[in-house]
């Protein structure tokens, strides 16, 4: 060991080889501390098992290749300059072309230079391969010859400018892991070997300079446990918090609940009793509930928000149904106000542009406690609307609103007990991921009366018999649901638009019925006039854009036609056919499919399989990744540099039962065992966990 060791939260100026170019550079991709540095781990690695031999590439495949450029320089094209170098191992030789950075290119490829590249090879006067990526080698790096596995790290912006490629790296970790002691875990010797992780330190000089596939395996799962376990922690601890927030206990279930159980022509399936279990549990607590209920499309989830509603009501409480959309709004108002009058509970609508004179009496009877139940938008946290009594809050669709959205109403009340739903049916590993800080509550099972779906996916030239099929189910008194991606063709684009469609079907297809259209850019009042002419079978076809996604039901309604079906993620197309099969009626859902690919027809062959929600959200889960799941870009949020949600799953529920496990039996950290885990819990989420009682 050298004398002076290296500390870990040394800058890394503190490393031979780190001048201030190079200092600068790390500092702008986020590696600041050799701590940082040791952590900043390979995209991805080479050895024997993973390449091609030039002689043996086929063409249209991606291959990784290692070999020496033997040539290399700009060659003249018919209409520009492009970069070209021929590499060759002992097999053969392939070119590598560059369009882009053509003279850059020029300048950081040279021959006698030593690559590893990845690419797809094709065939153009002989075999190449085009823009690939390359990684520069030491020639002892090749894994054909030295038999080691080498990484390869992610190289972007100032650090390519600097030089600092993964040769380079790869120089400096050898040096480095040299001049550091034993990196110090904050799991101790009992907890790795009871859920079989190796050392921390282990860890991360196996994870650059791997002795074997075995020993790189075991280093990338425990470090994908560190960042899945921090996570889980830090959700567990935000709940707890949460749960720690005094609230008033609604303990009287109550005439009005009673009156709502004797009015309902249906018997709860056994998933609604036992998430209406949980959440009478929860509520009779004097702590505030923070409860998400995932139930697939149909599943039932309103009658349940109205029950648990009743329950606030019979305990002298207000409650607050919020929306994301005025359409969902009013679907939701309509049902509660059914059961509301039946119960002797007073219920309001708040939307925005509301008549002033309409709002003001709205705002004075939530203030005199003589409104019981409002549901609405985005305008219920508006600074002027105040509650007598607020104790219980309902948020569907909680997704599409922000956390601060969310709080500007709960602030409203005293800790009101909060129920969130979704009729997204989110997988368990990403539920107690993005929703791990609150409690989850599953109807997973469809009312007995419900009809199958029958979903099927065309080809365009299907549309005539598809079209007709519809005419006849108009003749027999149903209605029709046709959805488009868009709204207005552009030049950019070649989807079948809603606005022109509606124009031609309604002129060529559909003379003798009355088709509307709706979109998210009508004015309001029209957009009103049409769903409410829509429900009481005035249109007998209504053509739309995915504004009529959720919150739509017409129980009359028989077929769903989905244009341009490839277009849409799978979660969204779940949705959508939800919005028929509310009825007594056999229902249909048509996918046409006018772009094929691979994955498209993947996606839609899924639909045709099942209409399991929670199945097709995991499949969906796969494709489009957790930043794109919900439809929105959830910025900042999966920010692991490892860890990955999608494929991690079994490691993320072994993560999350660890910390609840240290959590529930040292409940703010205190223990000096648990001192170095909670002190790495602050550093990575402090922001989030303000309340928590820091460790002495």
């Amino acid at each position: 060991m050298p004398e002076k060791a290296l500390d870990l939260s040394s800058p890394t100026s503190a490393v031979n080889g780190i001048g201030p170019a190079k200092y600068n550079a790390l500092s702008d991709a986020g590696i600041h501390t050799i701590n940082d540095l040791i952590n900043h781990y390979p995209r991805k690695y080479l050895d024997r098992t993973n390449i091609t031999q030039i002689s043996k590439i086929k063409n249209k495949t991606q291959v990784n290749l290692v070999g020496k450029v033997e040539a290399s320089g700009m060659v003249r094209g018919r209409n520009r300059q492009f970069f070209k170098a021929l590499l060759t191992d002992k097999s053969g030789t392939v070119a590598l072309t560059w369009f882009r950075g053509a003279r850059y290119m020029k300048q950081a490829i040279k021959a006698g230079d030593y690559l590893a590249v990845s690419g797809k090879a094709e065939f153009y006067n002989g075999m190449q391969i085009v823009h690939p990526e390359y990684d520069r080698l030491n020639k002892e790096d090749d894994p054909l010859n030295s038999g080691i596995i080498t990484p390869l790290y992610s190289i972007t912006g100032e650090l390519k400018k600097s030089r600092v490629d993964s040769r380079f790296l790869r120089k400096m970790f050898g040096s480095l892991f040299k001049n550091i002691n034993q990196i110090p875990d904050f799991f101790g010797k009992d907890f790795c070997k009871n859920h079989n992780l190796i050392s921390l330190d282990e860890a991360l000089r196996q994870i650059h300079f791997p002795d074997n596939k075995k020993k790189l395996k075991k280093s990338i799962n425990r470090l994908k446990y560190n960042e899945h376990f921090f996570f889980q922690l830090s959700m567990i601890a935000k709940r707890s918090i949460f749960k720690n927030l005094p609230s008033k206990s609604l303990k009287k279930t109550g005439i009005q609940t009673k009156l709502i159980f004797n009015k309902i022509d249906f018997e709860l399936t056994k998933a609604q009793k036992k998430v209406l279990k949980e959440i009478k549990d929860d509520i009779s607590q004097p702590f505030a509930m923070n409860r998400l209920l995932q139930g697939d499309v149909g599943s039932g989830k309103t009658i349940i928000a109205v029950l648990a509603s009743a329950i606030a009501v019979s305990n002298d409480m207000q409650v607050a149904v919020m929306a994301p959309t005025e359409i969902l709004a009013k679907q939701h108002y309509k049902s509660f106000k059914k059961l509301a009058n039946h119960a002797k509970m007073s219920c309001a609508l708040l939307i925005g542009g509301m008549p002033a004179r309409e709002r003001n009496k709205i705002r004075r009877g939530l203030e005199k406690n003589k409104i019981n139940i409002i549901v609405g938008t985005h305008a219920l946290f508006q600074k002027d609307i105040n509650f007598s009594s607020l104790g219980f809050v309902v948020i569907d669709e909680q997704h599409r609103f922000g956390v601060n959205q969310r709080n500007a109403l709960l602030q409203k009340g005293f800790n009101p007990h909060l129920l969130s739903m979704t009729a997204t049916p989110i997988p368990r590993t990403l539920a107690i991921t993005y929703h791990g800080d609150m409690d989850l509550s599953i109807i997973d099972e469809l009312p007995k009366n419900r009809i199958p779906i029958t979903t099927k996916k065309v080809k365009e030239n299907r549309l005539e018999k598809i079209y007709s099929f519809m005419i006849e189910e108009v003749k027999a008194g149903r209605q029709c649901i046709i959805v488009y991606p868009l709204i207005e063709e552009t030049e950019k684009s070649d989807l079948a638009a809603a606005v022109d469609m509606y124009d031609s079907l309604k002129k060529h297809i559909f003379k003798e019925i009355n088709v509307g259209l709706i979109h998210g850019r009508l004015e309001k009042d029209l957009k009103d006039k049409i769903m409410s002419d829509f429900l009481k079978n005035k249109i007998n076809i209504i053509i739309s854009t995915t504004v009529i996604e959720v919150g739509i039901d017409v129980p009359n309604a028989t077929v769903m036609l989905i244009e341009h079906a490839e277009r849409f993620g799978l979660t969204q197309l779940h949705q959508l056919r939800g919005r028929v099969g509310r009825g007594s009626e056999k229902s249909y859902c048509i996918l046409v499919q006018r772009n094929f690919s691979e994955n498209s027809n993947k996606r839609l062959n899924i639909m045709e399989s099942t209409s399991d929600g929670f199945l097709i959200s995991d499949e969906d889960l796969k494709m489009r990744g957790p930043g794109e799941f919900f439809g929105i870009k959830q910025s900042g949020f999966f920010n692991f540099k490892i860890a990955n949600i999608v494929l991690d799953g079994d490691l993320i529920i072994k993560a999350r039962n660890a910390a609840e496990q240290i959590f529930d039996s040292d409940l703010n950290m205190l223990s000096l065992k648990n001192k170095i885990i909670y002190e790495n819990l602050m550093e990575q989420y402090g922001k989030r966990l303000q309340g928590l009682t820091p460790a002495k």
